[in-house]
């Protein structure tokens, strides 16, 4: 089993070819490609890779799939005896994003199977 590990949008994900993740929105249109070449650490089948930060040359290329909206988070504050409420709510965005290779200069290491 082939993964690596990511930085996208201020946090590390661990990826897998051939599934999806929802990430930190890109601004990508839907069904487009997208290459991430911030990569930490890459694991297969020779080993594992590590980066300092990053390493050079890897890339996780992947689809859009859709632009979505987190669900609502409610922000409640109160202060007692003030009669003091405030109540806001807040949807994040993020994308769906299918992972369909990894790559290391050039050379595919992991690919998703074609169904």
């Amino acid at each position: 089993m082939s993964y690596a590990i990511i930085e996208t949008g201020g946090k590390q994900v661990r990826v897998e070819p051939g599934r999806f993740y929802d990430i930190e929105r890109l601004d990508v249109d839907v069904d487009g490609n997208h290459t991430i070449e911030k990569v930490l650490l890459i694991s297969d089948d020779n080993g594992v890779t590590v980066g300092q930060p990053y390493i050079d040359g890897a890339t996780v290329e992947g689809t859009v799939v859709d632009q979505r909206r987190a669900k609502k988070v409610l922000v409640y504050k109160m202060l007692p005896k003030k009669k003091t409420r405030k109540k806001r709510g807040h949807r994040q965005y993020f994308t769906r994003f299918m992972i369909d290779s990894i790559k290391v200069g050039g050379n595919v290491v992991a690919a998703k199977a074609d169904a």
